[in-house]
């Protein structure tokens, strides 16, 4: 059984994702919280497999909140919860360690596969959604004037054609039998290029490797 703690500051939206969690058999509704300083401390006495975070909370919000759960509780997992205008907040909060977002007007479905996803060690970026934000802040990005352009890092330059392949891949949020089965290569192999990318760009995991190629433009989005 999985083990769930659910953040958010409206106790409406809060108590109702417990109540509709807790009737799965898979899940355990094992606490709430209604910021992220109160979601931390909580993490640390409860330890839950993985927590849903909303992002926009008064005091300390959900991007705070993931980095200190991130970098301080090993084994608990953290999943965004929020709206499409959080954008720009949504990517932060992947920089801190969350391994994925959804919105909440997403079925119970399908918040319930995103978990299963996130506890298996896989990362939750729905496609077509985080196609729609990257643009969005690329819009907001251009009409700043004091905006400088990204550069590509160059130790991309290290990465083999086929690494690349499977860093776009990664920013689609694909799992390694995905990745497998789009390449038609075997998941260990898929799994040692995952491995060898990460070192080469110097990052932490597949979720920062996966915004990385969101961000420098290796995962498009049509």
């Amino acid at each position: 059984m999985i083990k769930i703690m659910i953040v958010d500051d409206q106790p409406l939206i809060r108590d109702g994702l417990a109540t509709l969690l807790g009737l799965r058999p898979e899940l355990e509704i094992v606490g709430t919280a209604g910021d992220g300083n109160e979601a931390y401390e909580k993490a640390q006495q409860l330890q839950p497999d993985i927590v849903l975070m909303d992002i926009r909370m008064p005091g300390t919000n959900g991007v705070v909140a993931t980095r200190l759960i991130t970098n301080n509780i090993t084994e608990v997992k953290v999943l965004m919860l929020t709206t499409f205008k959080d954008s720009e907040l949504i990517f932060e909060a992947l920089q801190e360690g969350a391994s994925g977002y959804l919105l909440k007007d997403m079925s119970t479905d399908t918040i319930v596969k995103a978990i299963m996803t996130v506890h298996s060690g896989g990362i939750v970026l729905p496609p077509d959604i985080t196609g729609q934000m990257v643009k969005e802040l690329k819009k907001t990005k251009e009409l700043e004037p004091s905006h400088e352009k990204i550069e590509t890092p160059i130790n991309i330059q290290e990465l083999t054609e086929r690494e690349l392949e499977v860093l776009k891949q990664l920013g689609y949020g694909f799992s390694n039998k995905e990745i497998s089965n789009v390449l038609f290569i075997t998941e260990g192999t898929v799994k040692n290029h995952v491995s060898n990318l990460i070192n080469k760009l110097e990052l932490r995991d597949r979720t920062q490797a996966a915004i990385f190629a969101v961000r420098y433009g290796i995962t498009t989005f049509e």
